[in-house]
């Protein structure tokens, strides 16, 4: 039987107590915590923020994105959003084009400066998730995957399945 960092067997797992809880949602905090430690130090330098990362993430994701599927990806309201999209616009990170079938609609691209801070970015988490990968194995990386996959909400895995879809 298959041991766990804290001794517990993995059948164990199944019949998870409090204290085993409250011991993942601790992990969970300070692994999140490592997780965007190095990028809030790059975006601070720069005078952003955690909602500024997330959308050049996922505008880099999904080039072209609209508006309106930034705000259902990100689950934030349009006033929060347009306030991060004005400052990458003016700052020309973003940029957005006016839809060619539906005027209304605008696209979200990157600019060069944008990807450049992008790639910092990520580069950074990966760095980080790479080395953790390669320390626990791929039966873990696999086990972790089926776990933040199960903790989504159903509308954010199917934002999460589409992006799989598109090369992820």
């Amino acid at each position: 039987m298959a041991e766990t960092t804290d001794g517990a067997r993995s059948e164990n797992l199944l019949f998870l107590t409090d204290d085993q809880l409250r011991k993942g949602i601790e992990a969970m905090f300070f692994a999140y915590r490592g997780f965007t430690a190095d990028p809030d130090r790059i975006l601070l330098d720069k005078g952003y923020g955690r909602a500024h990362h997330r959308a050049v993430h996922f505008i880099n994701r999904s080039p072209g994105t609209t508006v309106n599927n930034l705000l259902s990806i990100l689950g934030v309201t349009k006033q929060s959003l347009n306030r991060v999209l004005r400052t990458l616009i003016e700052d020309g990170l973003v940029k957005n084009e006016v839809g060619k079938r539906d005027k209304r609609e605008r696209h979200l691209y990157l600019t060069e400066l944008g990807q450049a801070l992008e790639a910092e970015l990520s580069n950074a988490q990966r760095d980080r998730m790479r080395a953790a990968f390669r320390q626990t194995g791929p039966e873990a990386v696999a086990g972790f995957k089926q776990v933040l996959e199960a903790m989504m909400d159903t509308d954010m895995r199917k934002h999460y399945a589409r992006l799989k879809e598109s090369g992820g």
